[in-house]
């Protein structure tokens, strides 16, 4: 089941990205998910949004700590990279390292996910953090981080009318 953004936001798709159906790629938890074909070794790097409501002074390395120990109940192997707070409005950025078999094959699997705050424009009062993440094999990584570097700047709440 395809879960909502919990505020209104607006983003645009680089180049060559497309959205699809968070259930057609088994990816339910997410409420928007975008796959840059061609996929290599039966992986395609997607770009995946979540996001909750939470209390606005709610530390953004918890969540992010979370995270990975999510990860960690179906690939014991992940490992934390970089993790940086951004100045400005409330973000945190993370590497994740971790193996995945594809095709009885071990491949290595990264992700960078990004945790932002953000304020519900039309409802003040409301407040919650995005997960939003790229996950890529090792190999794909450098063609891809760019867009979602790209990506990351689209991402704006949707204005009040």
């Amino acid at each position: 089941m395809v879960t909502a953004i919990p505020v209104p936001i607006k983003f645009s798709l680089p180049e060559g990205w497309r959205s699809v159906d968070p259930d057609e790629v088994n990816a339910g938890e997410a409420a928007f998910v975008a796959i840059r074909p061609p996929g290599s070794k039966g992986f395609t790097p997607n770009i995946t949004i979540a996001g909750q409501l939470h209390d606005a002074n709610v530390p953004l390395t918890r969540l992010a700590d979370d995270a990975v120990e999510r990860l960690r109940r179906g690939a014991p192997d992940v490992q934390l990279g970089k993790r940086k707070e951004s100045e400005g409005r409330p973000g945190l950025t993370q590497a994740v390292r971790m193996t995945l078999r594809l095709n009885d094959r071990p491949e290595q699997l990264v992700q960078l996910q990004v945790f932002l705050g953000i304020r519900d424009t039309k409802n003040p009062e409301r407040y919650a953090v995005l997960q939003i993440v790229l996950s890529s094999l090792a190999e794909q990584y450098p063609g891809v981080i760019g867009d979602f570097q790209q990506f990351l700047t689209t991402i704006q709440p949707e204005e009040a009318e």
